[in-house]
């Protein structure tokens, strides 16, 4: 397991690499991979150990809200390939802590130390009953990374995501201990008011948190809420 960096932030200054388009390659995938390999998070992440350029957006909401400590229970919801759960178990520990991570996807994901993976679409009936039985108590953290499948139709794609970070909320509300958080990845776009009230009622502090990481085109951002008043 990679060691827990001293900085969320990538080190040095990565030369510039140009793609050129193959004749079989279509421009857009041409782009995709010049932005890969020109992007200091995908360096670093590689340079550390970690499985994506997503572990950073974890470390930095993290550095900035200390949201992880030892010996704490967490699900990772839409965990593949497992950057999350990785910086995660650099904080819990779980395997000296006694702490508990369990992460969930339908795409494969490679073992863990101390992470329990579920290969199982989080959307399955089975999934939350799943869940509770690994977690063996009460979470005190639920993250979500989860993002549908875009279709190219920015409405649409939107009411997707936030159908599933409705889900997502849905389901933390029942498994979260009193003081616990969640964090989700929201993108905006005006569904997203009706999770915001509900997620005022239920917790002390809710804010929209924008990462580094995340790369400034993106409509993405995630909602982090902290201090659960528990149920009822």
């Amino acid at each position: 397991m990679a060691r827990k960096p001293t900085s969320s932030r990538p080190s040095g200054r990565a030369l510039t690499t140009r793609v050129k388009t193959a004749k079989r390659r279509k421009t857009s995938s041409t782009r995709w991979l010049q932005r890969q390999l020109n992007d200091p998070y995908v360096a670093e992440a590689r340079r550390r150990g970690y499985r994506s350029r997503a572990a950073f957006k974890l470390l930095q909401m993290d550095e900035k809200l200390g949201l992880l400590r030892r010996d704490m229970r967490v699900v990772d919801l839409g965990a593949a390939p497992g950057g999350w759960s990785q910086v995660a178990a650099e904080t819990v520990r779980p395997e000296a802590s006694g702490g508990r991570i369990v992460a969930i996807d339908y795409l494969e994901m490679d073992p863990l130390p101390g992470v329990e993976v579920l290969l199982l679409d989080f959307t399955d009936e089975t999934a939350p009953d799943r869940l509770r039985t690994a977690l063996d108590g009460p979470a005190d953290l639920v993250m979500s990374d989860m993002a549908a499948p875009t279709v190219g139709h920015p409405p649409t794609d939107h009411l997707r995501i936030m159908g599933l970070a409705e889900l997502a909320y849905d389901f933390a509300r029942d498994v979260l201990a009193p003081g616990g958080s969640f964090v989700c990845k929201v993108f905006s776009g005006g569904a997203e008011k009706s999770l915001l009230e509900q997620l005022k009622r239920d917790f002390d502090k809710v804010r929209h948190v924008k990462p580094p990481a995340s790369r400034s085109d993106s409509a993405e951002t995630y909602v982090v809420a902290t201090g659960f008043r528990g149920r009822g």
